[in-house]
């Protein structure tokens, strides 16, 4: 029986593996109005090969949106999109900017092989334009007494929404950006650039200010959660005043 199955597998035609030449990641998230740079590799051989950025699912039917030889603006951050190719480290980029929600689905990177008889070698990622909120950092944390910095996102559709910045469990302790986009007291400054983020700031950090907070802008929450660390000279004390009531905890019961 081993023999028949040796001889059954030496049957079966040889299949190629073909390598993968070019290279990219495989989904990309963002939040409606803001922008992604998504990096394409490619195999050193392509160094002087014509590259490019498509949408769509299928190399042959994808509709072209940059190209490596086409003229390049000057100021790529403002365009819709833009490609740029570094051979030294053997990848081209692609920046896209004031992406909607109608812009998700499948692009690819491409690299031109100009031989009819092949074709262009490619990879696909996928495009998830969304809207809501996000952070930067989901997690912070300070010394007592110092300063902590959250960026809370959000997309377009909510440029003009209020921003507040709530306590976790009570809505009453919510701080709002106002019409002005700005706040500010001795313990929290909020400050909205209209653009897609706005930045809250607590000073002069306590323990007791330790906990869950909400990110708010219109109806749209996300959470971040804020740490305190005593400070270095406040948990020193406090471990001398326990070493030292050990030691005569110990004496009272020599």
């Amino acid at each position: 029986m081993p023999r028949l199955f040796i001889l059954t597998l030496s049957l079966l035609p040889w299949i190629p593996v073909v390598p993968c030449w070019v290279t990219t990641q495989n989904e990309v998230s963002v939040l409606e109005g803001g922008s992604i740079t998504v990096p394409c590799r490619y195999d050193p051989k392509y160094a002087n090969h014509v590259k490019y950025w498509c949408r769509g699912s299928m190399r042959e039917f994808c509709t072209s949106l940059a190209r490596t030889d086409e003229t390049s603006s000057t100021n790529p951050s403002k365009d819709k999109v833009s490609i740029f190719d570094d051979p030294a480290q053997e990848m081209f980029t692609v920046t896209m900017n004031n992406l909607k929600e109608t812009e998700s689905g499948w692009y690819l990177c491409g690299v031109e092989l100009g031989n009819g008889w092949k074709a262009d070698d490619v990879a696909y990622t996928k495009v998830k334009v969304i809207h809501g909120m996000s952070v930067e950092n989901g997690m912070v944390s300070g010394e007592e007494g110092s300063s902590v910095t959250v960026q809370c996102l959000y997309s377009e559709r909510f440029r003009e929404s209020e921003k507040k910045w709530c306590r976790s469990g009570g809505w009453s302790s919510c701080l709002s950006a106002g019409s002005e986009g700005s706040y500010e007291d001795t313990s929290v400054a909020i400050s909205d650039d209209r653009t897609g983020t706005f930045t809250v700031t607590l000073k002069k950090l306590q323990m007791r200010d330790a906990g869950w907070y909400l990110c708010s802008a219109g109806q749209q929450q996300v959470a971040v959660q804020v740490q305190v660390t005593p400070r270095a000279s406040t948990s020193k004390l406090i471990k001398s005043l326990s070493f030292f009531g050990h030691k005569i905890h110990n004496k009272l019961h020599f």
